[in-house]
């Protein structure tokens, strides 16, 4: 029997080992304070609104007059709102872009809102989202673009103290900034105060840059910037939404300038042995341009985009900066919220539970075998613990025990990086029928690693660190099951009469028919591509089997084959032009030439013609778009005789959506279609898919 003294002493001496056991070494570089704050934020806003919501652009020219600004409905409090219910931290505005037009009352230009209608010259953009974000506890970013295509100086010394004043009144008045955001985009033609010329800049030493670092670091000491360079977080090198699955925190800082990189893969990967901790900033439009285009109220990315931006961001150490085109109402459209917070629900059930908390996890190694190191600390939810091994341990093994059989698809490892990144190999294995199967082999982990992958039934998972430049130290381990993501399936059919049906997610069902009628799990089942030649209305459904949901009916009308259709005509290559049928609204075909132009098609066979569809360029761009239009029928494709039908595609410009034109029953062989005017001054005449209607 032992008593208590002795009980007490070997607490006592437990207590004594478990203090003596020192944490491991930083290695260097590390993140400082405030970046450590910023990886907290994690998910956050962009909000392109300025004088470019109103010319319908891109990029400004600078001479566009303050007149022009003049939203009807502006409510800051309202995009706060939707980004506090999609659980974001924080809104960067655009408060100054290209064109030199302030989204705030400056001192130092007429240039701004208060030469502007809106609210007869005494808004402030600025001062009312800062106010929203304190509301809805949001933090407040600022973009200011270095480059000015309105001021007169820009270019020279003077325009200096100019962007330099401006900063101060942005950091000054406007209370805690969380980040600012300097654009790489330096120099080229502008209005210049009227002298319409090119100014070119060097832009490694114009813009005084540690001048610059120094007033943001003195006003706003707390705030990280952004540029390829940093100096505190860096761009990931595309504006698509993805980071490498390789993802360094560390970046040779001096070898980079804002605008200047010498090597875009330093800012997609990082460096391994980077002089500086500088972490990348994934930044994405939730629709193809940056700005509001009504046009592209179609194109809102769709849910399964945008989980795969987020799992290829936050998921690869990286942080997410989704972008908000705000409309010419000032507020974020109808179509962007709804997604987002489709978005924001999506990923809250995903990880709604983590199934390795509180469960039993052992370590093949431990940091002096002592309890302030052990792996259950990344099971224990506190991002203070972590787990560690002994410094000369550089690859080591942690198990977690599910004691039954347990399903999952997600998995989530963070290591403590206020220690410095140090993970360069790692893979996960599950314990299936017992025995080991790899899951996944990964390089890189920093802040956040998330894996996703088709469902496992486990009774035991093992991280198995393979690789790092220091003892490893995992902060957080999440094991998760996250629902299968139901929504509608997409239908198409290419050229060779070929039809795919493709859902979002493994593990589920899609059941469709080719009849018109309504689709259920007693339908057929897709299982790999089939052909349908002929007319047919082909309906389908997603099913889950465990949760016992479908997805509302995708229904999708095909005419004739397209199998034979040939392009007549010097329009290039056939492989070219049959993407104007191949089925994919994704490709386009587009042609430089001044209208009329004339796409005559051979349809190899007589057809009793009611109709046809004609679909725009989906790019970015919108390349192509035709505005006016005729359309012929022919037997021989020799004699057309007048046009069928003709007129305009209205509003097309702004709404690039399916067009349909219907007709009285005509028989031919050939069909021609005639660009008469392109809705867009580039011309470039195009289509994304074309097809008849036929009795």
């Amino acid at each position: 029997m032992i008593t208590k003294p002795l009980l007490s002493i070997a607490f006592f001496i437990l207590l004594i080992s478990c203090s003596s056991v020192k944490p491991p070494a930083p290695i260097n570089p590390v993140p400082s304070a405030r970046q450590l704050m910023w990886h907290e934020m994690e998910f956050y806003a962009f909000v392109h609104f300025n004088m470019n919501t109103f010319t319908n652009m891109e990029w400004g020219l600078g001479s566009e007059s303050p007149d022009l600004f003049n939203p009807t409905e502006l409510d800051c409090r309202q995009w706060a709102k939707v980004c506090n219910a999609a659980g974001m931290k924080g809104i960067i505005l655009t408060a100054k872009h290209h064109d030199g037009f302030c989204l705030w009352p400056s001192a130092y230009t007429e240039h701004s809102v208060k030469n502007s209608p809106w609210k007869n010259g005494k808004g402030d953009v600025v001062k009312e989202l800062a106010e929203a974000c304190k509301e809805y506890n949001l933090k407040l970013g600022i973009y200011l673009s270095p480059w000015d295509r309105n001021h007169k100086d820009y270019g020279k010394p003077e325009y200096l103290e100019y962007f330099k004043n401006q900063l101060r009144e942005l950091l000054t008045n406007y209370g805690d900034i969380f980040e600012v955001w300097f654009d790489g985009a330096n120099g080229g033609s502008g209005w210049y105060g009227g002298a319409n010329e090119v100014r070119k800049i060097d832009n490694k030493t114009y813009y005084q840059w540690p001048v610059i670092h120094q007033i943001v670091r003195e006003l706003q000491p707390h705030a990280c910037m952004f540029s390829d360079a940093g100096p505190d977080i860096r761009w990931v090198g595309n504006e698509e939404g993805w980071a490498r699955e390789t993802n360094w925190c560390l970046l040779n800082r001096d070898s980079v300038m804002p605008g200047n990189v010498p090597e875009i893969e330093w800012l997609r990967a990082g460096q391994e042995y980077g002089s500086h901790w500088v972490p990348a900033e994934v930044d994405v439009s939730i629709r193809p341009g940056w700005y509001y285009h009504p046009y592209e109220d179609h194109k809102v990315k769709t849910l399964p985009q945008l989980l795969d931006i987020y799992y290829n961001s936050v998921g690869r150490n990286a942080s997410l900066l989704i972008n908000f085109p705000v409309d010419k109402r000032g507020k974020i459209h109808e179509n962007d919220s709804a997604r987002i917070l489709q978005l924001a629900e999506t990923i809250k059930a995903d990880f709604a539970e983590n199934l390795a908390t509180g469960k039993n996890a052992e370590a093949t190694n431990t940091r002096g075998n002592s309890r302030k190191f052990s792996a259950a600390n990344a099971l224990d939810n506190d991002r203070k613990t972590y787990w560690c091994t002994n410094d000369e341990i550089l690859s080591a093994s942690l198990t977690v025990d599910f004691e039954r059989p347990t399903v999952f698809n997600r998995f989530l490892v963070q290591e403590e990086i206020s220690l410095g990144q140090r993970v360069k190999k790692f893979n996960l294995e599950a314990f299936i029928d017992n025995e080991w199967k790899e899951i996944s082999s990964q390089t890189t982990i920093g802040r956040k690693r998330i894996l996703r992958f088709p469902d496992v039934t486990a009774t035991k998972i093992r991280l198995n660190i393979l690789d790092s430049k220091a003892c490893p130290a995992i902060a957080e381990i999440g094991v998760f099951n996250a629902p299968k993501v139901i929504i509608e399936p997409e239908i198409r059919r290419n050229q060779a009469g070929e039809v795919t049906l493709k859902g979002f997610d493994s593990g589920i069902g899609i059941y469709y028919t080719t009849d018109g009628t309504a689709p259920t799990t007693k339908s057929v089942k897709y299982t790999e591509p089939f052909l349908l030649k002929g007319k047919s209305n082909v309906k389908a459904i997603v099913f889950d089997p465990v949760s016992g949901k479908q997805s509302s009916v995708t229904s999708v009308q095909f005419d004739v084959s397209k199998e034979n259709w040939k392009v007549k005509g010097a329009f290039g290559n056939e492989e070219r032009t049959s993407l104007i049928f191949d089925g994919n609204p994704e490709t386009s075909w587009n042609i430089k030439s001044k209208p009329p132009v004339d796409i005559i098609i051979d349809l190899d066979e007589t057809l009793n013609i009611a109709g046809f569809t004609y679909l725009p360029d989906q790019g970015r761009w919108g390349q192509g778009v035709i505005n006016n239009y005729e359309f012929y029928i022919s037997s021989d494709g020799k004699n057309w005789g007048k046009p069928v039908t003709s007129g305009e595609f209205a509003n097309i410009k702004n709404s690039p959506v399916l067009q349909k034109q219907e007709f009285s029953p005509v028989n031919g062989r050939f069909v021609k279609f005639r660009a008469l005017s392109q809705a867009e001054e580039n011309g470039i005449i195009g289509v994304a898919e074309f097809d008849i209607i036929t009795k």
